[in-house]
């Protein structure tokens, strides 16, 4: 058995840190893993800039309710969804990713926590585990799953190369350039074709 297991954010749905950045004009949160391979860095860069501002989740959980799916996004999941079992592994969080895997339908999604207090502030994130999207593909593949993975940025190559096949989508320059043992696509026709060249079943679009 095949499972596929998807980042989120810049491979199904839009970056949220960015939309949240040009909501609210600060430009320091526009920083990524895409930009940033410390995860433990960026987001405490993140908290102290949400404290600076008096910004708490209320405020982010208003721009994700604007946000949609990528386009074609939703249809690439039911096409994964007739060919493999599919999880989502993302450094997202379950505050935030609630509308967005609605409109996904609901795939199985391994994420993280905030620590929230009572007046709606962000005071700390908790995290699944350490490297969870590599860990997440250790134990499938120890129930004998055979795994293919996606991802765009630093914080998901760990998972590529610990997966049976690593794709890169929508990956920047940087990323491709540094980690070039990855094919990269960036649309999801092409991506679908890495997926069957991935697999070893005969497969067909």
């Amino acid at each position: 058995m095949e499972i596929a297991c998807l980042d989120l954010e810049g491979v199904l749905v839009p970056e949220i840190w960015i939309k949240f950045s040009q909501k609210t004009g600060i430009a320091e949160l526009r920083a990524t893993t895409r930009d940033i391979p410390d995860y433990d860095v960026l987001m405490k860069m993140r908290l102290d800039i949400l404290a600076k501002h008096n910004l708490g989740l209320r405020e982010i959980q208003e721009v994700i309710a604007t946000l949609q799916p990528l386009e074609g996004a939703h249809e690439f999941v039911n096409w994964l969804r007739e060919r493999f079992q599919v999880v989502i592994l993302s450094d997202t969080f379950y505050e935030f990713a609630g509308p967005l895997m609605a409109q996904l339908g609901y795939p199985t999604l391994l994420c993280h926590k905030l620590t929230v207090n009572e007046a709606g502030r962000v005071t700390d994130y908790n995290l699944r585990q350490v490297n969870p999207k590599r860990q997440a593909i250790v134990a499938l593949k120890s129930l004998y799953y055979r795994t293919i993975a996606c991802g765009d940025s630093y914080n998901d190559t760990t998972m590529l190369a610990e997966a049976d096949a690593g794709i890169l989508f929508h990956a920047p320059e940087n990323v491709i350039r540094e980690f070039p043992q990855f094919p990269a696509v960036h649309t999801y026709d092409d991506l679908k074709l890495e997926f069957i060249k991935a697999s070893h079943r005969k497969l067909v679009l």
